[in-house]
């Protein structure tokens, strides 16, 4: 087995007695989204390797193949310097008892001070035994309601991975694949008065305000409505086209009207 530490490549996830190549391949995709790579696995039932666990790991077969299998639990966890164990059952084990945000950023600051750290999983069908959680440092469980408490594998492996991958950012969306796309300048308050001007003026042909005594308050609830869109240049362009569209002719108004009854040059 290599000797290569976790240290700087997030927790190793070690997968306790796996019974279906299936979770193991899903396990490691979950691994992969969320930028861990170093899969041990311990006693697998069905053997290894596994074909059922690479079909399911999609684009993260790379992950499988370096996989580490291990005969024993201690043997796997021998080189980590702090291992959470995984569970969503109480145990008559005394142990500190963390949620995934605690344990994602504990791990991340274990990791900062040059520490290699683990998460353990259990069995499919009834987790990690005593003598196994006991092998750890810490509890990790979810916020899971407690009648469904029990998650497969592989949606363990994801939440947790996600909560580690999070913890390693300022600001959580900076860890975001993409951004939205580069939207038009925002809108200057002349191109917005000049789409007040040109709505105001078509409404007006079309005796919108009415009664006429209410045309101020309407103006304002009007304009409040568009204010609150923090409006671009194109959609500015796009709304006036609009408008432009739907009156059926080539409305640009030169002078706009103010509250006071006034007119603007």
């Amino acid at each position: 087995m290599s000797d290569e530490t976790t240290a700087g490549r997030g927790p190793a996830i070690i997968l306790c007695e796996p019974q279906m190549g299936e979770n193991i391949g899903a396990a490691a995709r979950a691994m992969a989204n969320f930028g861990l790579s170093d899969l041990r696995i311990v006693a697998p039932r069905d053997g290894w390797p596994n074909e059922k666990a690479e079909a399911n790991a999609a684009k993260a077969t790379h992950i499988i193949h370096a996989a580490r299998v291990y005969d024993r639990l201690e043997d796997a966890i021998a080189d980590l310097s702090f291992v959470y164990a995984t569970t969503a059952r109480d145990r008559d084990v005394t142990k500190a008892v963390r949620g995934p945000v605690h344990a994602a950023k504990h791990m991340r600051h274990l990791e900062g001070q040059g520490a290699a750290v683990g998460l353990l999983f259990g069995r499919e069908r009834w987790g990690l035994n005593n003598d196994e959680v006991a092998l750890a440092d810490e509890i990790l469980t979810l916020p899971v309601v407690p009648e469904y408490a029990s998650l497969n594998i592989a949606q363990a492996v994801l939440v947790v991975a996600y909560e580690w991958r999070k913890a390693g950012f300022d600001d959580p969306d900076a860890a975001l694949p993409f951004a939205a796309s580069d939207r038009s300048p925002p809108a200057g308050k002349a191109e917005l008065l000049g789409l007040f001007d040109h709505l105001e003026s078509v409404l007006d042909e079309r005796h919108f305000f009415h009664p006429p005594e209410k045309r101020p308050t309407m103006i304002h609830n009007l304009r409040a409505i568009f204010q609150r869109q923090q409006l671009t240049q194109q959609e500015i362009r796009t709304l006036r086209g609009i408008i432009t569209c739907l009156d059926g002719k080539n409305h640009r108004p030169k002078k706009r009207i103010v509250e006071d009854g006034d007119a603007e040059g």
